[in-house]
Formats: structure tokens, C-alpha cells, sequence
């Protein structure tokens, strides 16, 4: 069952399923820009830059079950629909799969903290890894864009694949392509 779901979505809903994720990924993107925005050229405390949504549930921002929550969808996203990628398309789809699994280890680590009041390098509040170099609100942002920017070039492969990739390719996003390039031809 669970085999046919994943074959169903890598393959005949691929390019439905890639734009779902995708839409997911930029509200989230949207999110952070609007904090960045809010700190940087507005120049609010960091505690009352909260984006769009947290401006109006303040809960949203320190809920660590919503940010740890949001890392597995991205962690379970780039997994799941990476079946449909082929040649190096997929290296690069792969590269943003691991990078979100280092960020989902922070974020767990950081739930780990706000569930047990143990903190780590003794700091008063939850703290990740590299947070102790970089300022959450600029971490985050690194995060989402190492992760964004080889997930973009995955996608631009994806639908672009050359006559190799494009014989191992399987799914939709690319069934469609070859038919309008065969039609128009």
C-alpha cells in the first residue's frame, strides 16, 4: 500500500505533488522574510518581530512543537518526492534532503530543551548547535536557504533534463514536457 502511494506520487503526481511542497516551502520562506523585514528595516526588538502570523497568534514563534513540526514536514516533503527526481536533479534534491535532516536534528535538539527545561551550554533559554555562533533569526534564515537554493536547482534540472535524465525519468512533470516538446516539433 504504502509502496503504491509512493510510486502514485512520484509518478503520475509529481508535479501536483512538487507544487504542493513548493507552496508550503514559500509561506514558510514568506514567513522569515517578513521577521527579517521586521527587525532589520523596521527595526523592532527581535521579541516582537514575528512575522505575519505571529503577529497575530505570539504563540506560533515560541511554540517549539510548531517549528519542530514544520522541520519534519520539510524533512518527510524532500524524502518522499525524492523517488521522482533522476541524474542531477536528484544529487541536488539529496543535498537539500540532508541539509534538512541536520536542521530537523536542531530543531529536535531545541524541543528536546523547551520539553525538559535543560539547556544546553548553559543558556537561559533553548539553544541549537550553531545558534551559539548565530543569532536564531539569522540561523533560520541560513537554514531555509541552504535548503531552498539546492531544492530550486533540483527543480530547474528536474524540468530540464538532458537526453540521458530524460530517458531514466518517470514522472509527470517530465511525461509533460516531452509531449508539448513532441508536439511542438
Amino acid at each position: 500500500m504504502a509502496f503504491r502511494a509512493a510510486r502514485a506520487l512520484n509518478h503520475d503526481h509529481h508535479r501536483v505533488g512538487l507544487g504542493i511542497f513548493m507552496a508550503i516551502t514559500l509561506a514558510h520562506w514568506a514567513e522569515h522574510l517578513v521577521q527579517a523585514y521586521q527587525v532589520w528595516a523596521l527595526g523592532w526588538p527581535r521579541p516582537q518581530s514575528r512575522g505575519v502570523l505571529g503577529q497575530f497568534f505570539p504563540w506560533l514563534v515560541t511554540s517549539e512543537w510548531m517549528h519542530y513540526g514544520y522541520a519534519l514536514v520539510m524533512l518527510a516533503g524532500l524524502f518522499l518526492l525524492r523517488g521522482g527526481f533522476v541524474g542531477r536533479a536528484r544529487t541536488w534534491w539529496t543535498v537539500a534532503l540532508a541539509i534538512q535532516f541536520w536542521h530537523h536534528i536542531e530543531h529536535l535538539l531545541l524541543l528536546i530543551q523547551a520539553q525538559t527545561g535543560q539547556f544546553l551550554f548553559g543558556a537561559a533559554a533553548p539553544t541549537s548547535v550553531l545558534q551559539v555562533i548565530y543569532p536564531r533569526v539569522e540561523l533560520h534564515l541560513f537554514y531555509n536557504s541552504v535548503v531552498f537554493i539546492p531544492m530550486v536547482i533540483a527543480m530547474y534540472l528536474h524540468l530540464r533534463p538532458n537526453e540521458r535524465e530524460l530517458t531514466l525519468a518517470d514522472c509527470d512533470c517530465v511525461q509533460r514536457r516531452t509531449r508539448a516538446a513532441a508536439l511542438a516539433a
